[in-house]
């Protein structure tokens, strides 16, 4: 039987295992050196490797994401990690002009190998400043590596690949997959950037789903089979680079097509995926292409307005069925997502934050 971990587990193992081959790694971050050790990722690198290559830092969020392009540069490895992606505003300077561009500008001569973990996520109060879904913003930047795992095998994958790149990776997690736990292999490997993965195979739809609307979908694919309709579930994985060709075979085979994100809808990831559809994958297009994301406007704080926000697996499940009965412009008019009997997401227990 394959040995199972945490998703937080699993991160913290990618962390030793790449701190144990290169000692040019080390992480800093507000609270990483804490007793929690940002749920549970840092607490063993700081265990094993001490104060001195797993250290605390003051928030002074633009000056660390710098000391990170620096040290990069100079032939480290840094991990810069975020309690929340929304503080990834205050170092756009750092990441966007500097640490995505060094690169091009020196023509290749210079590196920037870092990686930058950040947080998303509902509950808790997180509201409007601490709930935010940002992979769109930093997506759209040329010279910088975006991923957003689901899985706990692909969490461990994906942060050792970062840690083999030497581009700047902005590996994007939601905090409600941290105690979810799946098959990780011990021994040190990588999942490629830039390849999305098949959860399902299906031939009605297609249904793209990123970060924990993976889960969310996963569901909705079960009732949609209930209800005889065949759906397939992409796992994105990757935001930058984007697996185009899994979308577009998909595509192909289904002729419909329904990104479900966490994020806003207008220029989001979303947005990206419906373009490709169009430019490259129109004649495969039996209906419209479907987006379900969160609703244009600021993150709720109150745990009864959260669960009007956020798209649950009913509504997806009622948004690709309207595709694929050919009355997804009658559904999208008249949707809109329903709260829990509770009037608050069944799931919210799972974090009770703040780190």
């Amino acid at each position: 039987m394959a040995r199972e971990l945490k998703y937080n587990q699993a991160i913290s193992e990618a962390h030793v295992q790449s701190m144990d081959r290169d000692p040019s790694v080390f992480l800093m971050g507000v609270g990483i050196a804490d007793p929690s050790g940002l749920f549970g990722t840092t607490l063993e690198a700081r265990k094993k490797f001490g104060l001195k290559r797993v250290f605390d830092t003051p928030m002074s969020e633009n000056t660390l994401t710098g000391v990170g392009v620096g040290a990069a540069m100079c032939g480290m490895r840094p991990v810069l990690i975020h309690a929340r992606n929304d503080f990834l505003l205050l170092t756009a300077d750092q990441i966007i002009n500097h640490a995505a561009k060094w690169s091009y500008m020196a023509g290749g001569k210079l590196k920037v190998p870092f990686l930058i973990r950040a947080i998303i996520g509902r509950g808790w109060g997180q509201a409007a400043q601490h709930s935010q879904s940002l992979q769109s913003l930093f997506a759209h930047i040329p010279g910088l590596q975006v991923i957003m795992p689901v899985t706990p095998h692909d969490a461990k994958g994906m942060i050792l690949q970062a840690m083999q790149s030497n581009m700047t990776t902005v590996c994007i997690e939601h905090r409600w997959l941290y105690e979810k736990t799946g098959p990780v292999p011990e021994e040190h490997y990588t999942v490629p950037f830039g390849k999305g993965r098949i959860v399902k195979e299906g031939k009605d739809v297609t249904i793209v789903a990123i970060s924990h609307m993976v889960l969310e979908a996963m569901t909705a694919v079960d009732e949609l089979s209930k209800a005889g309709i065949n759906a397939e579930l992409i796992d994105l994985r990757s935001i930058r680079p984007l697996d185009e060709s899994m979308i577009l075979s998909s595509l192909k085979k289904t002729g419909r097509l329904m990104i479900v994100d966490t994020g806003w809808k207008t220029c989001g990831i979303s947005a990206e995926i419906a373009a490709l559809a169009a430019e490259k994958g129109l004649r495969d297009l039996k209906e419209p292409v479907v987006r379900l994301t969160i609703p244009e406007v600021p993150t709720p704080c109150s745990p009864a307005l959260e669960a009007l926000y956020y798209p649950t697996p009913k509504d997806i499940a009622s948004a690709a069925e309207a595709l694929v009965k050919g009355k997804a412009a009658v559904h999208a008019e008249a949707a809109k997502p329903a709260a829990t009997e509770a009037g608050k997401p069944a799931r919210e227990k799972e974090f009770t934050g703040p780190f």
